[in-house]
């Protein structure tokens, strides 16, 4: 019975299976179904039973389970149902399905469907046999309850499923073609649309941009024939004034030439009359020279021609006056150059009167010098003879000499020379006063242009470059050499003026003497540069280096070696400056300031002794050499030592000239310096308070450090080689 009623509900299931998918036409419809009618199945009544395998008492019911199965006659009906329904879905409409079973009798049709309608109550426990055969409760359900149809009728069925499915997956392919190919249509329509309209729009831009340019044409035709228009009209007139600019052109040619040609003729004449001039005022100048007399007669110094000399330098200031003016003017005319004659007469003539007046004063002088040399052979010999008339001096007690006071005062030649040089700056100083004290705009213009052209380059001097410091002394040698120079946007020239090159020569030794005050003071190193500049201009001009020497000592009397003595009628404040000491407003420099100058000028004189030019005449002998360096130390050392400045200033001298000094005189150097340890520096002590021992200090320190080392080095910033190729 209950096989039965398994039957029955499994083709039931099977052809309500088959009705729901004609009627839905949907699987998934179909399938929620059988799963709603599974579930309702489990909970009723009879899907709550429970069935017990292995009990004795159900035996009968085993043997029904174990028996083969059958099929009613409805499944008959099902199946061909089933394949009914497929056939004509896959078949055009109107024909019949191949291979369709033929259908049951009415009686059959009758039983099976009341058997279906006995069976309803179940058929939802049928229709969830797809759906629930991965779930295990169901399967077993299924495995307990209901009967499993013969295979190969389930095969049919499965085939009719299979073939139903790929049917609605073939619509399904069908219809999304169809949705493709009307989706691609719009596409192609909405390109084709889009690009008619691009076209439209570039043909309309088109249009607009060619309108644009016809007018553009237009407009410039337009205008090109009115310019042209107006071209023609320009040139008409340009015609007309061409033709009166041509006889007003030759008419000035003709004027020009004609005044060419005057004009030429009057420059000849002129500059003949300027040769004449030049070579008068040249004349005038030697003779001036020959005038002067601090260059010509310095071994007759009671002969006073400052008569001569300031008559000479009138005539000269006269002649470059008048030849200043006709050069500004243009040419000079006959009257100038008949004045200019006279004044070379005039010059001449007192050249000839100087000579005479000389040539009587040299008689003379040869006369008293031979009355000199013979009252001196009487003083001798009578010096002599009283020596021989007087015993020699017994020998102090205890068998010791005493130590012999210094002196106090400089060799009678070293004081001899100073002497000439002051007198050769002072004579060189008188030679330019009056150009100095000259009111006159053009002379003070130029002598400020010549100041400049000296003291400009010297204030440049430095260890930057050796090239540099070759252009500086080309510069300066240029000038005094009497050639143009550039300044400040100016032409220089000595010769502008009639002692233009004694007051360059002055001036730039005076320069020299001020760097070594201010620069070498405050940065040692700068002392070698200035000193190479001095000592080619020297080789090149001795008077500058004479000058330089005079300025030298007046500013800094220890650089003699010179301790001026104070004597009565002498101004307190004349005494300072005559040690060297600034004096302004009667208020003496500091003594540091002081110090400090006085070291900044010895240095100076200590790097120029040891250096030469080095371009300049190598052959000739150093114009103020190491000798002058050695006699310094010797004469420093035979006078009595100056509290601080002795110290400081022999310090400072062997720092820097000490390497150059040892390397010329070898163990005399040596010996020095031992002298200066053990006699000279106890000196210093005795006369140095507790408060001014600094600089003594540091002088002992030297002389132990090299006297201990036998050496030493060369000084900071001396020149390399190499200096030069910078």
């Amino acid at each position: 019975m209950a096989a039965r009623l398994g039957k029955r509900k499994s083709l039931c299931a099977q052809r309500d299976d088959g009705a729901a998918y004609e009627g839905s036409g949907s699987a998934m419809q179909g399938r929620d179904l059988r799963w709603e009618t599974l579930e309702a199945l489990r909970a009723s009544s009879k899907g709550r039973l429970k069935y017990c395998r292995h009990s004795d008492r159900d035996e009968d019911i085993l043997e029904g389970c174990i028996s083969p199965l059958m099929l009613t006659s409805y499944a008959g009906w099902v199946l061909d149902k089933m394949a009914g329904s497929a056939a004509q879905t896959a078949a055009p409409p109107g024909s019949a399905p191949k291979g369709a079973a033929p259908r049951s009798d009415p009686a059959a049709e009758k039983s099976s469907e009341s058997g279906c309608e006995e069976g309803q109550g179940s058929a939802a426990a049928a229709r969830s046999q797809t759906k629930g055969h991965n779930d295990p409760a169901v399967l077993e359900v299924n495995v307990e309850v209901l009967p499993i149809p013969p295979v190969s009728k389930m095969a049919k069925v499965e085939g009719c499923i299979q073939m139903y499915e790929e049917i609605y997956r073939m619509k399904g392919r069908e219809r999304l073609r169809q949705r493709q190919e009307q989706q691609e249509q719009m596409v192609r329509a909405a390109y084709d649309m889009a690009r008619e309209q691009l076209k439209r729009f570039d043909e309309m831009k088109e249009l607009k941009r060619r309108q644009e340019i016809q007018e553009l044409r237009e407009v410039m035709e337009k205008s090109l024939k009115e310019t042209q228009g107006q071209q023609e009209k320009l040139k008409e007139e340009h015609r007309h004034r061409a033709k009166i600019l041509n006889l007003k052109l030759r008419e000035a040619e003709q004027q020009r030439q004609r005044q060419e040609e005057q004009e030429r003729l009057r420059r000849e004449e002129g500059q003949e009359r300027l040769r004449r001039l030049y070579s008068i005022q040249e004349e005038l100048l030697q003779l001036n020279q020959q005038i002067d007399p601090n260059y010509k007669h310095k071994d007759l110094p009671k002969i006073d021609l400052s008569a001569y000399s300031n008559r000479g330098n009138q005539i000269c200031g006269l002649v470059s006056e008048l030849i200043r003016t006709t050069s500004e003017r243009g040419f000079p005319s006959q009257l100038d150059v008949a004045n200019t004659e006279q004044a070379l007469k005039e010059m001449r003539g007192l050249v000839s009167n100087m000579q005479q007046e000389i040539a009587a004063a040299v008689e003379e002088k040869k006369r008293r010098d031979e009355q000199e040399k013979k009252q001196k052979q009487e003083e001798l010999l009578k010096k002599q003879q009283a020596e021989a008339q007087t015993p020699a001096p017994a020998q102090p007690a205890g068998g010791k000499q005493q130590k012999d006071a210094l002196s106090v005062k400089a060799g009678e030649d070293t004081m001899k020379r100073y002497q000439q040089l002051q007198d050769a700056a002072a004579q060189c100083a008188a030679a330019f006063s009056a150009m100095s004290s000259s009111k006159d705009s053009e002379v003070r213009k130029i002598r400020m242009e010549l100041q400049k052209a000296v003291t400009i380059p010297v204030s440049q001097i430095s260890t930057i470059a050796g090239s540099q410091l070759r252009q500086i002394f080309d510069k300066l040698n240029n000038l005094l050499s009497g050639k143009p120079v550039q300044s400040v946007g100016e032409t220089v020239l000595v010769t502008q003026l009639p002692q233009g090159l004694d007051f360059v020569y002055y001036k730039l030794a005076e320069k020299f003497v001020k760097q070594g005050e201010e620069e070498v003071a405050s940065h040692r190193e700068s002392a070698f540069p200035i000193a190479l500049v001095i000592s080619g201009i020297w080789e090149m001009h001795p008077r500058v280096g004479e000058l330089f020497l005079a300025h030298l000592h007046k500013a800094c009397p220890y650089s003699v070696p010179f301790y001026p003595a104070y004597k009565e009628g002498t101004s307190m404040e004349e005494y300072q400056r005559m040690l060297g000491y600034h004096v302004q407003d009667s208020k003496m420099e500091e003594e540091d300031h002081f110090l400090k100058r006085m070291s900044g000028l010895i240095r100076l004189y200590a790097a120029l002794i040891q250096l030469r030019w080095p371009y300049g005449n190598k052959q000739g002998a150093h114009p103020h050499g190491l000798n002058y360096g050695w006699c310094w130390l010797a004469q420093m050392l035979n006078m009595e030592p100056l509290v601080v400045v002795t110290a400081t200033l022999l310090y400072d001298f062997l720092e820097v000239c000490g390497n150059a000094l040892m390397k010329q005189y070898h163990v005399q150097f040596w010996k020095l310096l031992l002298l200066m340890q053990e006699d000279y520096i106890p000196r210093i002590e005795a006369i140095t308070n507790v408060g001014q021992k600094a600089s003594l200090t540091r002088f002992k320190q030297f002389l132990e450090e090299s006297l201990q080392k036998k050496d030493i080095p060369l000084p900071k910033g001396f020149l390399q080689p190499s200096f030069w190729r910078s």
